[in-house]
């Protein structure tokens, strides 16, 4: 027992916290528009650079490797600072900022942030990204053309640090289009509106630690483990979830690697 027990230490805090595995899924939208079919994004989210095992190297490795899938488009879910006092080197906006600039995609790269980064210093955090060409949405909205197609991108701002806007920022999106939400905090899936084709979320890290049987036993999520990870359909609304890169508060992982996401998107009727 005594080295059962050594084993899975070993292991949830020195190896999996330390690996970058490509998660990839193909996800069937209604709202969705056939020009767009197919269209692949990559998702990345809660790099907490500067936690352990996310350092300088480890934010090329995760470039390069995005960068290798050849994604149509790159969205990035926040939290690219680490704040709090243990488990953590600080590594400054400017310098994640000037790594992720390697990022590309054919229709761009696009980021919202967490409460990580507004804990730390979230116009900091805006401004460097904009510096080297990622687009922040906060409440806002862009559109891409796509395939003579259109696709709008929607930032809804993090739940537990900034007010949403809901009301203010989507009614801009025409009513025809089809909407992609990018958000930090994936307990704000039950305010976004239904013609969404698909809700983009981050922050539980999927919890950490997923045991068999238990399960997840700390989800960050008032809904539990409801919305911990992957792909979540509600009636006609779906999110994805992904678990992200780096760790929060405890450096551990067990049974839930870091993850690269890449998501093909297809309409119901192909």
């Amino acid at each position: 027992m005594v080295l059962l027990a050594l084993v899975l230490a070993s292991w949830s805090f020195l190896i999996e916290p330390n690996r970058l595995v490509l998660h990839e899924e193909t996800l069937i939208l209604t709202n969705w528009s056939k020009p767009l079919d197919g269209l692949r994004v990559a998702v990345l989210s809660d790099i907490h650079a500067g936690s352990p095992f996310i350092n300088a190297a480890k934010l090329q490795q995760i470039v390069d490797t995005t960068n290798q899938l050849n994604p149509d488009l790159i969205l990035v879910l926040g939290d690219f600072m680490v704040t709090g006092r243990v488990f953590k080197h600080q590594i400054a906006p400017e310098v994640i900022a000037a790594t992720l600039k390697g990022l590309h995609a054919r229709l761009g790269v696009y980021a919202v942030l967490g409460n990580h980064d507004w804990w730390f210093d979230g116009g900091r955090v805006w401004h460097a990204l904009e510096e080297v060409g990622i687009r922040v949405l906060e409440n806002d909205v862009s559109q891409i053309k796509v395939n003579g197609g259109v696709l709008w991108l929607w930032g809804v701002s993090d739940l537990n640090t900034r007010p949403q806007n809901i009301d203010a920022t989507f009614p801009r999106v025409p009513a025809s289009d089809p909407v992609i939400a990018m958000t930090h905090n994936p307990d704000v899936f039950p305010l976004i509106p239904a013609r969404v084709a698909l809700t983009l979320a981050a922050h539980t890290h999927g919890g950490q630690v997923n045991l068999p049987v238990v399960g997840r036993l700390i989800v960050p999520s008032r809904y539990g483990q409801k919305y911990a990870a992957g792909h979540i359909q509600e009636g006609s609304k779906q999110m994805f979830v992904t678990t992200g890169i780096g760790t929060s508060i405890i450096p551990v992982r067990f049974r839930v690697p870091p993850e690269i996401v890449l998501l093909t998107l297809k309409s119901q009727s192909q």
